[in-house]
Order: structure tokens, then C-alpha cells, then sequence
């Protein structure tokens, strides 16, 4: 072999040596790069989210949540909340007021005995309270419940009516039992059917059209504009 030949063997041989060890040199640039971008990435994402969830306020929910407890109430409700509390307005307010029943204005009428007043007040449909006031303290209270009410207040006759009318008169009173005419072209029959407790037929001219029976308190009747009371003594008495 000359020795030309054997220089430009040993110069392939150098440009392969040279070109194997730039091959191996880029690839571990590449592995070295890819495995840096790859390290880079995952831990700065993991870093971004962790901050992202602490800064949102809902790091504290997401732990809770791994560890099976509630998470914490939306933001919306509590502004919700707020809201409620800044109107002033306390929920279910309208039902607590109206829960009981609401009385009517009270209006005062003069009674027959010059002394005393009937507070009348209404309550509902067909339904009205009376409150018997003299110098100052009630002295009885009458409350229409689906018919009239009456009372006997030491010989002073009060009926209250379904539609809230009070009517008062001065005795006229007949003791029972007994039959008796009465006002308005009425008789009644009074029979006593227990203690503190009578009965009284309200006779008209076709037979009987009602009945009165007080059972330890007063009774009163609105019998087509002819007032009656029975009184647990068996005292009845009508006015028109």
C-alpha cells in the first residue's frame, strides 16, 4: 500500500470517529433538553395549580374534599345571605304578624244601664267580640262563634248578633221554668235541665222556631228583630 492510500484511510476513518461522536454528542443534548423540559413542566404546572387553587380561596375546599368533608359554602349564597340581612325585610316576617287573629278597630257603644260600654270589635266572618267595660274594667266579654251570644248582667239584657250589632235593654225578665210571652209576639217555654243549665222553646205561630240552652253561661238570640236572652238562672227576658 502507498503511502497516499494509507493518509486517506486514516482521514475516513478520522471523519467517522468524528461524525459517530457528534451523534452521540446530540443525542445527549437532546435526552439532556427533553429531560429538563419534561422536569421543567410537570413540577412548574403542579406549582401554577397549587397556587392558582390557594389564591382562589378553594385550596382549603379541596383538601376537605380529599379528606371527605363538606365543602364550604358557595360565596354566592353568603353575598345572598347578605343581602337579605341589608333589606331589612326578616324571612317569613308577614306570616308572624299574621299568625294570630287581627281585631277590627274597636268601636263603643253606650249601654242601656248609662254606665256601661260594649268595645266591639270584629274577628272574622261572622264573628265579633264585646267587651262589657264599666268605669274602667270589663265586666264580661260576649264572642259570636257561628250564632248570636246573649248575656244577663245583673238584670241589664245585652245581645251581641252575628253581624256585630249589640243590643241592650233594663229588665223584663220572667224566672223559670215556666212559659211566658215575650216581646215581638213570641212564648217561651223554660224547663231546667240541669244544674245552672235550662232550656227554653222559642214559640212562634207555626210551633217552635228555636231553642236556647245555656250550659253554664248566658245565651242570647236575634229572633227577626226581637232580642232574647236565657240566663243561667233560668231569667229570660226580649226586647225589641
Amino acid at each position: 500500500m502507498s503511502s497516499s492510500t494509507t493518509v486517506r484511510t486514516a482521514r475516513r476513518r478520522t471523519l467517522r470517529v468524528a461524525a459517530a461522536a457528534l451523534t452521540a454528542a446530540a443525542a445527549l443534548t437532546l435526552t439532556a433538553c427533553s429531560g429538563s423540559d419534561a422536569a421543567g413542566t410537570k413540577p412548574g404546572g403542579q406549582s401554577d395549580a397549587g397556587m392558582a387553587v390557594e389564591s382562589s380561596g378553594t385550596g382549603s375546599s379541596a383538601k376537605e374534599q380529599g379528606s371527605d368533608a363538606p365543602p364550604s359554602p358557595p360565596k354566592a349564597d353568603a353575598k345572598a345571605g347578605t343581602a337579605g340581612k341589608q333589606s331589612g325585610k326578616p324571612s317569613g316576617g308577614a306570616h308572624a304578624e299574621n299568625g294570630g287573629k287581627a281585631a277590627s278597630p274597636v268601636r263603643t257603644q253606650r249601654l242601656a244601664d248609662g254606665i256601661s260600654t260594649a268595645e266591639i270589635s270584629k274577628l272574622g266572618d261572622q264573628r265579633y267580640r264585646a267587651k262589657i267595660v264599666a268605669r274602667g274594667s270589663v265586666l264580661a266579654t260576649l264572642e259570636t262563634k257561628g250564632h248570636d251570644e246573649g248575656l244577663d248582667a245583673n238584670d241589664m239584657f245585652v245581645t251581641l248578633t252575628l253581624d256585630g250589632q249589640v243590643h241592650s235593654w233594663m229588665g223584663g225578665g220572667h224566672q223559670g221554668p215556666g212559659t211566658f210571652k215575650l216581646a215581638g209576639g213570641w212564648t217561651a217555654k223554660v224547663t231546667k235541665v240541669g244544674e245552672l243549665r235550662y232550656r227554653a222553646q222559642i214559640i212562634g205561630h207555626d210551633g217552635v222556631a228555636a231553642t236556647l240552652e245555656t250550659n253554664q253561661h248566658d245565651v242570647g238570640l236575634d229572633a227577626n228583630g226581637s232580642y232574647i236572652v236565657l240566663s243561667t238562672g233560668g231569667v229570660i227576658s226580649a226586647h225589641e
